[in-house]
């Protein structure tokens, strides 16, 4: 086949994480050449004219869909899979409607509760204070509140400050519009749940519409002083010099007694792939309270496949070789299209 690889249009000023599509653009277009497909590079940007000329004159027979913003902003990361259905292109992972509801993590939040999926509380600076939203109309608990950023992703904007501890739902509202530019112009605040947290990479089967659940993979936050937030924050992420990148090391490794939850974990992501209609792969993020109990922080439509990457590290505990999984999300690209899903 021919295969188009898409990723947005990276400036030469851009942050660790927005270079970062680049890293994946080369790993997925080499493994994809390694199974004989002929393989082409393309940038998404601001210029559709350009980009519709481009693509169709390389004439894919589907996209490997890399793009996660577009002009450096997370909230237009469904516009790429938009053009590509108006242009009756494939691509591989979530449809434009599915990506835009995982971008949004209010709306995200909303459906997982609809649902009856887990997930913390959470309060906008939207609604007046009388009817600040929390997903069920819960009265507001004093504690701590994390703000974050409703659209962008890889932690943007996220410190030690991101935590704090408010007494009332007046003050907390107050401070969401002061952190919002900080956060790509729009935050919210979610209830901070003080435990363990984990990261689970699903990849589709070729044999049956139920995903695979990889290994689970759990953060541990080494050294972490008591009192201090456990959150992957930006350092965490993406600042290998920092205290912060050291000392978030993940592990798969698990005693019999986790067995339960890990049991729990799984269940949770097939019903998010489910309700959120999810394709090809993706990524479940969870909290889990000192009560043992699971909450999903977010579901990541096109989580990163850079080979340093969480995703990666999954693949290679469960012996699914890169190569294998990129054959395997383009197997499940053509099962939709034999279901009806391109025209």
């Amino acid at each position: 086949m021919k295969i188009v690889v898409l990723h947005e249009e990276v400036s030469a000023s851009a942050r660790p994480d927005e270079l970062d599509v680049l890293v994946q653009a080369r790993y997925v277009a080499d493994h994809l050449t390694a199974l004989g497909h002929a393989v082409e590079t393309i940038a998404f940007g601001l210029r559709m004219d350009a980009f519709i000329e481009r693509i169709t004159r390389a004439k894919p027979d589907c996209v490997f869909n890399l793009v996660e913003s577009l002009n450096g902003h997370g909230r237009l990361i469904h516009i790429a899979p938009a053009v590509l259905d108006t242009l009756k292109i494939p691509y591989t992972g979530a449809s434009a409607e599915t990506m835009f509801v995982t971008s949004n993590k209010l709306l995200g939040k909303t459906v997982l509760r609809g649902a009856g999926i887990p997930t913390a509380a959470w309060y906008t600076g939207k609604a007046p204070i009388a009817r600040a939203i929390d997903g069920k109309g819960e009265q507001f608990q004093p504690g701590r509140y994390i703000i974050k950023s409703v659209w962008e992703h890889a932690s943007v904007g996220l410190g030690d400050d991101a935590v704090a501890h408010y007494d009332n739902l007046r003050d907390l509202l107050r401070e969401i519009p002061r952190r919002a530019p900080s956060l790509g112009g729009e935050a919210f605040a979610e209830q901070y749940i003080h435990g363990r947290e984990f990261n689970i990479a699903l990849l589709a089967r070729v044999e049956s519409p139920e995903p695979q659940v990889l290994p689970h993979a759990e953060i541990l936050f080494e050294g972490y002083d008591a009192g201090r937030p456990l959150i992957v924050d930006y350092r965490a992420k993406w600042d290998e010099a920092s205290y912060e990148y050291n000392h978030t090391p993940r592990r798969f490794e698990f005693s019999a007694s986790d067995q339960p939850l890990l049991d729990k974990l799984t269940d949770i992501c097939l019903q998010c792939w489910r309700v959120l209609n999810l394709r090809g792969y993706a990524r479940v993020d969870f909290r889990v309270d000192e009560m043992g109990r699971p909450f999903v922080l977010e579901v990541n439509a096109n989580p990163c496949l850079s080979p340093d990457a969480g995703f990666a590290a999954a693949l290679a505990q469960a012996a699914v070789t890169p190569t294998a999984a990129m054959s395997r999300i383009l197997t499940d690209l053509n099962n939709a299209r034999l279901h009806g899903e391109y025209v």
